[in-house]
């Protein structure tokens, strides 16, 4: 697809998540990329937020962070809880990122359990994998894959009556307990700037890459009803959003 956007002469190229930006990184290093990734210059797409150096900008997501931060919002959730599962998608897994939840959940004095999925077929038995592990609540990482099904694992989660917290707050409506990260309008918005600036003729090499800078809580009450689960009300009166 990368390269077809090329032989077409595309002005810029939008390319969502690591999978399409690595893609039109190989298939072109002339036209402009507006590229949103875990994390830019980790993927090695650009060389510095500041200055990205190549035919490259975008949104960096701040993954890494986030991931371990919906860990501490979890254990809020959960204070009794002493056992974790990540649900994680292996085709991007990021050492940075899980050692980052690693060092939160020794801060936090709990254990961490990881499943793997790398299709939906893989759903139910990384799910009840962590069931097996004695899991209290699961920490769903970053991934398009995970977000592109999010109905199907949301419906499996609370059949498994699994306390998760996810990403977007698309997937808090389809059935995660809870979300805490940005919102995909925002997402958009931040593309958007970028490229109409690669659009009125802005290098990419010059344009400072962006990162997030709002963060949206979203607690599902309809899901805390269903696995039987109470939010604690400091929790329930941060949220930005609550589901009922």
């Amino acid at each position: 697809m990368a390269e077809a956007l090329v032989r077409e002469k595309a002005s810029v190229i939008v390319a969502q998540g690591p999978a399409a930006a690595l893609a039109a990184q190989r298939a072109t290093s002339t036209i402009p990329i507006v590229a949103a990734g875990n994390d830019l210059v980790a993927l090695g797409l650009i060389d510095s937020m500041a200055r990205p150096g190549h035919n490259i900008t975008g949104v960096s997501l701040m993954i890494p962070e986030l991931d371990a931060k919906r860990l501490e919002v979890l254990k809020e959730i959960l204070p009794a809880a002493r056992r974790f599962g990540l649900l994680s998608d292996p085709a991007i897994s990021d050492p940075a990122g899980l050692q980052a939840i690693a060092d939160t959940a020794r801060v936090l004095g709990v254990e961490l359990r990881t499943a793997d999925a790398r299709s939906p077929n893989d759903f139910l038995p990384a799910i009840s994998s962590l069931r097996t592990q004695g899991v209290e609540g699961v920490n769903v990482l970053s991934s398009p894959l995970l977000f592109h099904f999010r109905e199907e694992l949301g419906a499996l989660l609370v059949a498994s009556k699994f306390p998760a917290i996810c990403e977007w707050p698309e997937m808090a409506a389809s059935a995660c307990l809870a979300s805490y990260g940005t919102t995909l309008r925002e997402l958009y918005a931040m593309e958007a700037a970028l490229a109409d600036k690669m659009l009125k003729g802005a290098s990419p090499a010059d344009t400072p890459a962006q990162q997030p800078t709002r963060f949206r809580l979203v607690m599902n009450q309809k899901t805390a009803r269903a696995i039987g689960v109470e939010i604690p009300p400091f929790v329930l009166n941060r949220a930005d959003d609550v589901i009922e």
